[in-house]
C-alpha cells in the first residue's frame, strides 16, 4: 500500500507492509512502514528520518506500525554526556588492552561472513527468519551493498582472530549502530557492549552529537539491554525525552510541542512531526 508523506525534501511514498508474526515479541503481529527503495537516500533524508524514529536495514528505512504494540521504542545516546555504569566501565577496561580495533568502509569479507553465520546460529538457536536466510546474497544486500550513504565496518580482532564487526553508518549527527555481531565463543567479554562503548567514543571523537542504537524493546531480553546506557533519549512521536541513570523510561503517547494534534490516523508509532504527513 503507497502512503505519500510530505517531508522538508518533497513528497515521499511510503509502504505498510502486511502484518506478520513480530520477531521480538512471541504471539505479535508486526508490520512495518518503510521508504519507497525508489527514493534515493541522502544524508540529508537519512538524518531527517532517523530523527523520527526510522532505520536502517539494507537498501530500507523503515519504522514499526503495528496496529496495537508500541514496544519498539527509537533510542539515541548523547554521545558528550555519556557516563558508564559499572559493568559499562569493566567492559571496557578487560577488553580496551586486549581487543585490536580496525575501522574500514563496508565490504564483502568472508571471513566476516563467516562470524555473521556463526553468530546467527547461536543467537537464533531456535530459527526466525534471520537463522532460516543466512546465505551470502542475504548478508550482503543486509549489511554491505552500497544504499546512498556511507558504512564503516569497524573490525575486533582477540589476539589476532576476528571476535566481532559492528556495522556502522555515518550520518551528520553522529554514527547510527546498524548491526553488530561477535563471536559467541567469547561471550562472557561482554562484545556487544564494547562495541557500543567504541561507538560513542568515536561519535565523541568526530564531535558529533548521537549515536543511534535502534529499537529499545522494555520485554525483549535481546533488545532491553540498550536502557542501560545513560544518559538514553527516547522518541515518543514527536520528540526526544532525555532519560538519566535511575529514571524509569515511561513513554506515554506524544504530543506535538506546540501542543497541535496530529493528523496521522496510523497514531502514535507513525507520528511524523511537523516535516512529514500522510495523506
Amino acid at each position: 500500500m503507497i502512503c505519500p508523506l510530505q517531508s522538508d525534501l518533497g513528497p515521499l511514498p511510503f509502504y505498510l507492509t502486511p502484518e506478520h508474526p513480530c520477531a521480538y515479541l512471541e504471539g505479535r503481529q508486526a508490520r512495518n512502514l518503510f521508504l519507497s527503495p525508489a527514493v534515493p537516500i541522502g544524508d540529508e533524508l537519512y538524518q531527517q528520518l532517523l530523527d523520527q524514529g526510522f532505520r536502517r536495514s539494507g537498501c530500507y528505512l523503515y519504522r514499526p506500525a503495528c496496529r496495537t504494540c508500541r514496544g519498539c521504542i527509537p533510542v539515541r545516546l548523547p554521545a558528550a554526556d555519556f557516563v558508564p555504569n559499572r559493568s559499562q566501565r569493566r567492559a571496557w577496561r578487560d577488553n580496551v588492552s586486549d581487543i585490536a580495533v580496525a575501522i574500514g568502509p563496508a565490504h564483502f569479507d568472508p571471513e566476516h561472513f563467516a562470524l555473521y553465520r556463526r553468530y546467527l546460529a547461536a543467537r537464533h538457536a531456535k530459527g526466525g527468519e534471520m537463522a532460516e536466510d543466512a546465505s551470502e546474497r542475504s548478508y550482503r544486500r543486509f549489511l554491505v551493498e552500497p544504499w546512498g550513504g556511507t558504512t564503516w565496518l569497524i573490525e575486533f580482532r582477540y589476539s589476532g582472530r576476528l571476535s566481532g564487526v559492528a556495522v556502522t553508518d555515518v550520518t551528520e549527527q553522529g554514527l547510527s549502530a546498524v548491526y553488530t555481531f561477535f563471536d559467541p565463543d567469547l561471550s562472557a567479554r561482554s562484545l556487544g557492549s564494547f562495541a557500543i562503548l567504541t561507538q560513542i567514543q568515536l561519535t565523541q571523537r568526530l564531535a558529533r552529537p548521537f549515536l543511534y542504537l535502534g529499537y529499545w524493546i522494555a520485554d525483549s531480553p535481546k533488545m532491553a539491554y540498550k536502557e542501560r546506557f545513560r544518559p538514553i533519549e527516547v522518541w515518543d512521536g514527536y520528540q526526544w525525552r532525555r532519560f538519566r541513570r535511575g529514571q524509569p523510561i515511561v513513554i506515554t503517547e506524544g504530543k506535538p510541542p506546540s501542543g497541535g494534534q496530529a493528523d496521522d490516523p496510523l497514531g502514535a508509532a507513525l507520528a511524523l512531526g511537523s516535516t512529514l504527513r500522510t495523506c
